[in-house]
């Protein structure tokens, strides 16, 4: 985000006369050829998403970046803390709400609020924290403690309940991060990497690579199937490298379709990412799948990451799977 710039600091000083054009702001018109461009708002990003997904996690990551992060703030209180970050300016640019769902009325206060403040044009950002069912229930019984909706059920009727809640939360976050298959410090490291360089970016695309047997990541908005290039698995030489390597690089490309496949996949999301400006969307992430995410998803996800390069899209480039074989 863009520093907070303060019209009228520096203006063209009076001639010996006394004369001379006043500074925007002081009496004279604005040039017109030369609009001034009004401060930024703050940055207001609601943390949310399911028990045990990472939330934590991700407010000391943001905080390890200068963020100002609040912890289990109740529903009530997040519109008059938006309304005190907008008048804060620059000394709180960039403000964090750890928010968790503890029950319907919970909900429906959260709910409530944000539709409160999207009326007030106040309109945070929301990043949702998900995991699928069985790690969440793995890290639970790892430490011993039970979902905070369980009752006395069991940890998995916990965590239906909690996806019963937060199911339009999910559906109106403005980026979701799967934490499924990130420990700790990757998790931080993801974070890190979507926040910490977002100066002047309208749009920040993550190309991710990933494996089939492991499972579709949950949060790409797209994701192409490369299974049709012939697998250099089976190429003996090739089997040992990864699609980082200049030969599996090589031969992936070089297969039929591939080089079609790319200029047209390219070309088809033009317009998408155009939209997605448009409407404010400040992430999308899109997924190449292989069988298991070492050679071919990963030498197209990287020739993909090159091509948004030349196009002068910011991006990064993520392989979820490299190194799981």
């Amino acid at each position: 985000m863009t520093p907070v710039e303060k019209p009228g600091a520096d203006h063209e000083p009076l001639d010996a006369a006394g004369g001379g054009t006043p500074a925007p702001g002081r009496g004279a018109p604005a040039d017109p050829a030369h609009p001034a461009t009004p401060p930024k708002r703050p940055e207001l990003l609601i943390i949310t998403g399911m028990s045990g997904a990472g939330r934590s996690t991700t407010g000391k990551a943001l905080e390890d970046l200068g963020w100002y992060v609040v912890d289990n703030l109740p529903p009530q209180m997040l519109e008059p803390l938006a309304e005190l970050t907008a008048r804060a300016g620059q000394s709180a640019a960039h403000v964090a709400v750890v928010l968790d769902v503890r029950g319907r009325s919970f909900f429906a206060e959260l709910t409530g609020a944000l539709a409160a403040l999207d009326t007030r044009h106040l309109s945070p950002r929301v990043l949702f924290l998900d995991a699928t069912d069985q790690v969440l229930v793995r890290r639970f019984e790892s430490v011993r403690r039970p979902h905070p909706l369980q009752g006395d059920d069991r940890i998995v009727d916990g965590i239906a309940r909690e996806r019963a809640l937060t199911g339009d939360l999910r559906s109106r976050a403005d980026v979701v991060v799967d934490s499924s298959s990130l420990n700790v410090h990757q998790l931080g490291q993801l974070v890190s990497s979507l926040f910490e360089g977002e100066q002047g970016e309208s749009l920040r695309v993550t190309v991710m690579s990933f494996g089939f047997k492991y499972g579709t990541p949950a949060d790409a908005e797209h994701v192409a199937d490369v299974r049709f290039i012939p697998n250099p698995h089976w190429e003996p030489e090739l089997r040992p490298l990864t699609g980082r390597d200049q030969p599996v690089s090589e031969y992936v490309l070089a297969a039929e379709g591939a080089q079609d496949f790319l200029g047209n996949y390219v070309k088809a999301l033009e317009p998408v990412l155009a939209g997605y400006r448009r409407e404010n969307k400040r992430y999308a992430t899109i997924a190449f799948g292989c069988t298991g995410g070492k050679h071919r998803s990963v030498a197209m996800a990287e020739e993909l990451g090159h091509r948004l390069d030349a196009a002068g899209i910011p991006h990064r480039v993520l392989h979820r799977d490299l190194g799981r074989e």
